[in-house]
């Protein structure tokens, strides 16, 4: 019987909101291995969090960069984590971080960390056409928001979460265009080609570890399901 495989996109906001959250990777480590050992394979693309954005600002402040520019020092500091990811998880990763998305992916152990590979887009899109190359039909995009909501909650305090949502309606939410730096759920180049391919994307935040855990097992779970 084939494995499952399951794509995440673990979010830079979780790896490294301020500092290095150690005590949430020693909690994700423990479930991810859990759920191996069930016989699930893993893709785990990592963003760049905090420490991307402090490079950008400094960018930003000191000379003046172009978006591929941007693009690049986010790339390195999501590179960083994926390097930072496959260490934690070292016996049950392939031995080297996958950048091209388009690469043939081997499954001799049951993860596969990746980063991204080029300026333009997001590790959202990295995501994507991975799930695509390996037959994932869902995508989980872990984040430190619970819900896609119909506005901004942090402008909002009026704003609505949403549980279900078409690909249609959910892309009149989001920008059109990808930027650097760009703060949506989930980036509008990976948004179209999810909708083209029929990926399912759920967006739900990563703390508690435990709701993670409910979706992993089938259970309910909180969060926003995209499809």
């Amino acid at each position: 019987m084939e494995k499952e495989t399951i794509i995440i996109s673990l979010g830079g906001s979780l790896i490294i909101p301020d500092d290095i959250d150690v005590s949430f990777l020693k909690e994700f480590k423990d479930l991810i291995i859990s759920q191996i050992e069930k016989g699930k394979n893993f893709v785990i693309i990592t963003g760049g969090g905090k420490v991307c954005r402090k490079y950008q600002l400094a960018a930003k402040e000191i000379s003046s960069p172009s978006d591929d520019d941007l693009d690049w020092i986010g790339i390195a500091s999501l590179r960083l984590n994926a390097q930072l990811l496959r260490v934690i998880f070292r016996d049950y990763t392939h031995p080297k971080i996958i950048k091209d998305p388009n690469e043939i992916l081997d499954f001799d152990k049951p993860i596969v960390v990746g980063s991204a590979n080029e300026p333009g887009h997001s590790t959202d899109w990295d995501a994507v056409v991975i799930a695509k190359n390996v037959g994932a039909k869902k995508i989980i995009n872990l984040s430190n928001t619970d819900y896609v909501y119909d506005s901004d909650p942090k402008m909002n305090p009026d704003a609505k979460k949403i549980e279900k949502i078409s690909w249609v309606d959910y892309r009149k939410l989001i920008p059109k265009e990808w930027n650097p730096g760009l703060n949506s759920p989930f980036d509008p180049i990976a948004s179209e080609l999810s909708e083209k391919e029929g990926i399912e994307v759920v967006i739900m935040n990563g703390k508690p570890i435990d709701n993670l855990a409910k979706y992993l097992n089938g259970e309910e779970f909180k969060g926003t399901v995209i499809k």
